[in-house]
C-alpha cells in the first residue's frame, strides 16, 4: 500500500467547512480545518484527485519540510539541508512563492530569495552548475509559509490557481470567483434536486458551477495542466485513469436558468456555457429582474447582485428593493440565497433571513443570506414540519461574527493580503512523520494526454481524450453529461420563467 503524506488545501475565508466536507467525501484522512486552509493526509492518488475533483480548493500543497527559524540565515541553512536532487535537476526550472506573517521577516520576496539562494548554492557546490529560475512556467513550484518563527516549505502541486477551471472564454467586470461560486452553491445543500435560477448571472459563473455540481462532474475537466505533471514521479497512467473515470457522474433531470439585463454579459455567459459543454442544461437569456415571474417548477435561487463597489450601479438600493419584491410575490414556496456586502442593501430586501453566513469576496467581508419564501404565517409553516435552520446551518452561523450595526462598509482585509495566499496563523500545523513516500527517483513519462484546446474562442470542438468530447453546439458529446444521461427532449419552455 502506498505511503500517505501530509497535504494542505487552501481556500477562501468562510469556505473551510465546505472544503473539509469535500475532502472527507473524497476519502482523505486526518482532515483538519484551519484559517483559509484544510490539512489532510493521502497518497499520490488522493493528491491528484484533490486537484482534479475539489470544487472549493484554490491550490493543493505538499509540505516537504517543517522547521523553526527567526533569521534569514537560519532559513537558508534549513533549506540547504534538503536534498534537492529529489525534486530538481539541472535541466529543470523552479520558482519560489512566499507568504510571511512575522515580525522578523517583513518582506515575502526577501524570503523567496533566501530559499532560491540555498537551492542554487547546493547545486553549484555539487555540480558546478545551477538550475534556472522561471516565474512564468517553472517545472517545480515551491511555497514557503512563515508564521512568526514557524516555517513550512511545500511543493505546489496545482500550479495556476484551481479557480481557473478553463471554461471561461469571456468575462464581465468584477466576475465572481469560480471557487467562491461553487462554495456558495454547496453551502445551500443543493445538488441538482430542483431547478436553479440566477437572475443576475453576469458571465454565468454560478449557473456553470451549478451544472458541474448537479452532474457531479470534476471541475478539473477543463484544465490544461497541473504542476504535479512536471514532477519526476508523475504517474501518467494513474492520472489518466482518474481523468477518464466518469462512474460517479449523474443524470440531471432539472434545468438551470441564468438571466441578466446586460446583453454583453448574456453573450459572454452563453460563450462560457458553450465552452463548458452545458448548453442542454443551462439557458441564458437577457431579462430585467423586474420582469421575473414565478417559476413553473420547484427552484432555488442563488445570486450575487452588484454591491456598488467595483461596479457602478444606478439606483443600487432600488435593485435590492426589487429583489425583495420578486422574492415575496414571484418566488413563493422556494428558497433564495443572496451574497452581498452592505447592510443597507440587505435592509432594502425587506425580508428576514433565516441564515446569515459571513463570506469573503476578494477583500470584501460579505454575508450570504438565505430567505425561505412561504405563504401564510411562520407558525403555520413550522407546524407543517418545516424548519428554518438545520443544525449544520446553525453551526455555520455561530462560527463567525455578525455584521455590526450602523456601518456603511464592512471591514476589509488589507489589500495586499490576497485571499488566495492568506495567513494560516490560527492553525498549528500537525507534523506527521512519514517514511519515504516514494517521491522522486522515477523519471517522468514522455508524451502526454491530448488536452482540450481553449485558445480559439470561436471553435469549441475540443481535442478528445478517450471519449470525452464536445460537439460543435457546445453540448457534451459521447457521454452526454454523465452516467445514465438521457436526451433532453420535450424540455420546458424556459422563457416562461420571465
Amino acid at each position: 500500500m502506498e505511503q500517505e503524506f501530509e497535504l494542505i488545501a487552501k481556500t477562501f475565508m468562510g469556505l473551510e467547512p465546505v472544503l473539509a466536507q469535500e475532502l472527507t467525501e473524497l476519502g482523505a484522512n486526518n482532515v483538519q480545518t484551519g484559517r483559509r486552509m484544510v490539512s489532510f493526509t493521502g497518497n499520490k492518488e488522493m493528491m491528484y484527485r484533490a486537484n482534479f475533483q475539489l470544487h472549493t480548493a484554490i491550490r493543493i500543497l505538499k509540505p516537504i519540510a517543517h522547521f523553526k527559524a527567526d533569521t534569514a540565515d537560519k532559513v537558508y541553512d534549513e533549506i540547504k539541508k534538503i536534498d534537492w536532487t529529489q525534486y530538481l535537476d539541472l535541466k529543470k526550472s523552479f520558482s519560489v512563492d512566499s507568504v510571511v506573517f512575522s515580525e522578523e521577516f517583513r518582506h515575502s520576496k526577501f524570503v523567496s530569495y533566501k530559499v532560491k539562494d540555498a537551492i542554487v548554492d547546493q547545486f553549484r557546490e555539487k555540480f558546478g552548475k545551477r538550475p534556472n529560475i522561471s516565474v512564468a512556467n517553472p517545472d517545480i513550484r515551491l511555497n514557503m509559509h512563515i508564521a512568526e518563527d514557524q516555517c513550512t516549505l511545500s511543493l505546489d502541486s496545482s500550479g495556476e490557481s484551481l479557480h481557473r477551471r478553463g471554461y471561461r472564454q469571456e468575462s464581465v467586470e468584477a466576475p465572481l470567483n469560480e471557487v467562491l461560486a461553487a462554495g456558495m452553491i454547496l453551502m445551500t445543500g443543493w445538488r441538482g434536486e430542483t431547478d436553479f435560477v440566477d437572475p443576475m448571472c453576469g458571465s454565468g459563473t454560478l449557473p456553470i458551477e451549478a451544472a458541474l455540481i448537479a452532474h457531479n462532474m470534476a471541475p478539473g475537466l477543463f484544465r490544461k495542466e497541473y504542476a504535479f505533471e512536471k514532477w519526476p514521479d508523475f504517474d501518467r497512467d494513474l492520472f489518466d485513469q482518474i481523468y477518464n473515470d466518469d462512474s460517479n457522474e449523474r443524470e440531471f433531470t432539472h434545468h438551470i436558468y441564468g438571466y441578466d439585463i446586460d446583453l454583453a454579459a448574456v453573450t459572454k455567459a452563453r460563450l462560457n456555457v458553450k465552452a463548458a459543454g452545458m448548453t442542454k442544461c443551462i439557458t441564458i437569456e437577457q431579462a430585467d429582474i423586474k420582469n421575473f415571474k414565478q417559476p413553473a417548477e420547484k427552484a432555488i435561487m442563488v445570486t450575487n447582485p452588484p454591491y456598488g463597489e467595483r461596479i457602478s450601479t444606478p439606483d443600487l438600493l432600488g435593485t435590492y428593493r426589487t429583489i425583495g419584491e420578486i422574492l415575496k410575490h414571484q418566488f413563493k414556496e422556494n428558497d433564495a440565497w443572496v451574497l452581498s456586502y452592505r447592510e443597507e442593501c440587505f435592509d432594502q430586501i425587506g425580508l428576514k433571513p433565516s441564515i446569515k453566513i459571513p463570506l469573503y469576496n476578494g477583500s470584501l467581508e460579505c454575508e450570504f443570506r438565505k430567505y425561505q419564501i412561504f405563504d401564510g404565517k411562520l407558525k403555520d409553516f413550522r407546524s407543517e414540519g418545516n424548519i428554518l435552520k438545520t443544525e449544520e446551518e446553525k453551526r455555520a452561523m455561530a462560527d463567525k461574527h455578525r455584521f455590526k450595526k450602523n456601518r456603511e462598509f464592512k471591514k476589509r482585509i488589507e489589500e495586499e493580503d490576497d485571499n488566495e495566499e492568506g495567513d494560516i496563523r490560527t492553525f498549528k500545523f500537525h507534523k506527521i512523520s512519514f517514511k519515504d513516500s516514494g517521491d522522486g527517483g522515477r523519471e517522468r513519462r514522455k508524451g502526454g494526454r491530448e488536452r482540450r484546446d481553449f485558445d480559439d474562442h470561436k471553435d469549441f470542438s475540443y481535442d478528445k481524450r478517450k471519449g470525452r468530447n464536445f460537439d460543435d453546439n457546445g453540448d457534451r458529446g459521447g457521454r452526454k453529461g454523465g452516467k445514465g444521461y438521457k436526451d433532453n427532449k420535450g424540455k420546458r419552455d424556459y422563457r416562461k420563467t420571465f
